[in-house]
């Protein structure tokens, strides 16, 4: 534990990522600060949309009519954020591979530069196939141990807060929502990063030709890291990652809420059942009826894949 602590003090400290911007700027210029946001925006748009959409039916089919608070265990929390996750995986890994070809290709030297997000998509294709573009899956897929602990800590925080403050969770405020939110993502964050570092590794190691690829596969990649750099080579990137995630995250989970909120009161009155939210909050909306939800739910996922993650 004192090695990792001492690695990630000089590898994440602020120095070393003011030495890597000026390094950056220097070589390739203000736009290498900027290269792969193109194919990071195109991804965001279906990667929220996918896991909202998943998560919220996986929800729904776990929420039980016996349950009063409305809310899933631990467990089934878990497992809902699991599924979502695996999902959005799945659909959005090669946009990622773009991205981290993109962000890496001005490091290495012999290759052919991709030009474009299409470009790359296409070059992929056509020398590595399928398995190009999904390479580096199976770290994404253990990635999702990141949701599986994000999410429920969310909800466990916010449920926390309403009752210190002898309140509901949908009348907390938008700091508490910001808190909880941050706390849950930096916690979910340090706890699963390694699994990043490898993904990025397998995904970037593709685009020199002609020349034997450094990793033979995921176990082949953790060996030769913890070799080579030791436990502190797992967290490279880790501060960066938190300064760029964390702010993301609060944006977007204090935005969901609050538009959540916005749109539950644009429904009319008349169409909500007799019984106040308060009495009957059992996971449906606040009392909405089925065709108001759907509604409801379709645009608030609509609204929260805008939320740059």
């Amino acid at each position: 534990m004192a090695i990792l602590c001492v690695g990630l003090y000089h590898l994440c400290s602020g120095s070393a990522i003011v030495t890597i911007l000026q390094s950056i700027v220097k070589t390739e210029g203000v736009r290498g600060l900027y290269r792969g946001l193109s194919p990071t925006i195109l991804a965001i748009l279906p990667n929220w949309a996918v896991y909202f959409t998943v998560y919220e039916k996986l929800k729904g089919l776990f929420l039980t009519n016996g349950d009063e608070s409305g809310q899933l265990t631990v467990g089934r929390n878990m497992i809902v954020a699991a599924g979502a996750g695996a999902a959005t995986a799945i659909t959005t890994n090669p946009l990622w591979v773009v991205k981290t070809r993109l962000q890496t290709q001005g490091m290495r030297t012999g290759i052919v530069p991709y030009t474009s997000i299409f470009s790359a998509l296409k070059r992929i294709t056509c020398e590595e196939g399928l398995r190009g573009l999904y390479s580096g899956i199976l770290p994404s897929l253990a990635g999702i141990s990141h949701v599986a602990i994000q999410f429920p800590a969310y909800e466990k925080i916010k449920s926390y807060m309403a009752a210190r403050d002898n309140t509901t969770i949908d009348e907390l405020s938008p700091g508490d929502v910001a808190v909880a939110s941050s706390i849950a993502k930096v916690g979910a964050s340090v706890t699963t990063y390694p699994h990043e570092v490898i993904r990025s590794r397998l995904q970037e190691q593709g685009q020199v030709r002609g020349t034997e690829a450094r990793y033979a596969g995921v176990v082949d990649c953790v060996r030769k890291v913890f070799l080579k750099e030791g436990l502190p080579g797992f967290y490279r990137g880790c501060a960066t990652n938190l300064l760029r995630t964390t702010p993301s995250a609060v944006i977007t989970f204090t935005s969901y809420e609050m538009i959540h909120r916005l749109l539950e009161g644009l429904i009319p009155p008349e169409k909500r059942h007799s019984k106040p939210h308060r009495e009957n909050n059992k996971g449906n909306g606040g009392g909405i009826d089925d065709d108001d939800k759907a509604t409801l739910n379709q645009a608030q996922k609509r609204a929260a894949s805008s939320i740059h993650l």
